[in-house]
């Protein structure tokens, strides 16, 4: 009854989400702990009130004029989607058929692999260094019909500068250069100048993480009208509702209260960094709001599922490069509090392969 490239594939599996009724601290999938701007909730109130009987704008007219005054790009460089991943499969659908290469660094978004099968593409993933830098010049070299850069990247947090970007699409010219800049708000800079340089360009955003509208799934799109153009022809002709679309406008058109929750982030997230290496943990510095806190050579699957017990989610990807460390999303203070309180209780008791490697520095 299905291609049977989706009868073999693996489905994407996304973080715990926790049971109706059930209490428990989320560190797992990188929601910002801070409401969004008041302005939201009554533009929601007044969308639902006057609106819900009429199919929303296809081109989602508001919130892409918001973004267009937010960031200085033209309205016509711009497309909305249902969260980033939406975009993100359009521009899979776009690009990809069978056999074609699609590459990208690993391990990164997840997501790029399940999108991958669905359109039966070959998936050119190349290790990062040990320091967690991209390999571009791998990338380079590879010369795929796409190929992808998750900066500030997915799990490690670690961003790629701006100049190498610059280099890596020179290089590919007439190949397309996705840059998906999910977390790039608790960084210190992002490529969207790269937009008006390179035509080959494209540059994902989401208001799910540094917004806080994970609910709303609210994606943005960057490029130029000619690729803009291509992709519309594989998006849903009303992929956003009316309630998201006017949450989306005035979200952007609050930004400064985006950016004070953002800094009280990254200022948790820097106290967390330090507070994780001297329990022990191996933890490169952040430009995301998440941090990869790895023990070498320990399979971390038993702390995850001690600190569920305790109350506390966070993410574990069992996988050779992965399963000794757990990404950790930043919290408030008092629920990072809570899990550095769980993780000293709960880490001696535990026999990682043999031996803990539990040691708290001073």
């Amino acid at each position: 009854m299905f291609r049977e490239a989706i009868e073999k594939m693996a489905a994407y599996k996304p973080g715990e989400q926790p049971r109706p009724g059930e209490r428990l601290i989320k560190l797992n999938t990188n929601e910002n702990p801070y409401p969004p701007s008041p302005q939201v909730r009554r533009a929601v109130a007044r969308a639902a009130a006057d609106s819900l009987r009429l199919y929303p704008a296809p081109r989602a007219d508001g919130f892409v004029a918001a973004a267009s005054k937010l960031y200085g790009i033209r309205k016509e460089m711009i497309l909305a989607g249902n969260g980033s991943d939406e975009l993100l499969a359009m521009i899979f659908r776009a690009t990809l058929g069978p056999g074609d290469a699609v590459a990208y660094p690993v391990p990164t978004y997840s997501l790029y692999d399940t999108l991958a099968s669905i359109q039966e593409a070959r998936v050119l993933g190349f290790p990062v260094g040990r320091d967690n830098s991209i390999p571009l010049d791998q990338l380079a070299e590879a010369r795929a019909a796409l190929t992808i850069v998750c900066s500030p990247n997915s799990p490690s947090g670690i961003s790629t500068p701006t100049a190498q970007l610059a280099k890596l699409a020179r290089a590919l010219r007439d190949r397309l250069l996705v840059i998906d800049e999910a977390y790039v708000d608790f960084a210190d800079g992002n490529a969207l100048a790269l937009l008006r340089r390179f035509p080959n360009v494209v540059i994902l955003r989401t208001l799910s993480k540094s917004f806080s509208l994970a609910g709303m799934r609210l994606g943005l799109c960057f490029a130029r009208p000619q690729i803009i153009e291509e992709l519309m022809k594989v998006k849903d002709s009303y992929n956003l509702s009316r309630v998201a679309l006017a949450a989306g406008a005035a979200a952007l058109s609050d930004a400064d209260w985006m950016r004070r929750n953002v800094e009280r982030v990254k200022h948790t997230r820097d106290a967390s960094i330090a507070r994780l290496r001297k329990l022990g943990f191996e933890v490169p510095g952040s430009a995301a709001n998440f941090v990869l806190a790895r023990m070498a050579g320990h399979d971390l699957a038993p702390l995850v599922r001690a600190l569920r017990a305790s109350g506390i989610l966070v993410r574990h990807f069992p996988t050779p490069m992965l399963h000794d460390a757990i990404r950790i999303s930043i919290g408030t203070p008092a629920e990072m509090n809570a899990l550095f309180k769980a993780i000293a209780a709960n880490l001696p008791k535990l026999n990682l392969n043999g031996a803990s490697p539990f040691r708290a520095r001073r």
